[in-house]
């Protein structure tokens, strides 16, 4: 199947680990990631009234283990500064990476496209801090691909 391309928009909070841990939920309420059980039929959880109804159900699936849910349940935690980005972790883009790639360090929606190719690998996610038009802190992108 292939990796699958996935990005969310959630309002701002300081707590960006708890913005994904929030995130993550919804995700899993809604059905909103693929469920391998099901990967032939190609719908969405949300289309099985059998899918797992804990995320430790989910991850107990082997099929899940192998090729992960291409959606952001396949990330786990989101890198502190000073920590190197490991398998299923979410780094926030660096006010040097959003002034190399927008010229800015007050990133807003009209520049996610210069910053989309920052998640250039599989099974590691990016996020960041999006802005208003008065330069506060508005809503969090958080984007990447997973899954096999």
């Amino acid at each position: 199947m292939g990796a699958s391309g996935w990005n969310y928009y959630v309002a701002y909070q300081p707590d960006l680990g708890r913005a994904l841990a929030e995130l993550r939920t919804r995700v899993f309420d809604e059905g909103d990631y693929w469920w391998a059980d099901a990967a032939e039929l190609g719908k969405p959880a949300s289309a099985f009234p059998d899918r797992p109804r804990t995320e430790d159900e989910l991850w107990a699936s082997e099929s899940v283990q192998e090729s992960g849910t291409h959606s952001i349940l396949d990330m786990f935690s989101v890198v502190q500064p000073g920590e190197k980005p490991a398998f299923g972790t979410v780094e926030p883009v660096s006010e040097q990476e959003a002034w190399d790639r927008a010229g800015v360090t007050r990133l807003t929606r009209a520049h996610v496209d210069a910053i989309d190719d920052l998640a250039d690998e599989r099974w590691f996610g990016r996020c960041a801090v999006l802005h208003d038009e008065t330069g506060a802190p508005s809503e969090i992108y958080f984007w990447g691909a997973s899954g096999d």
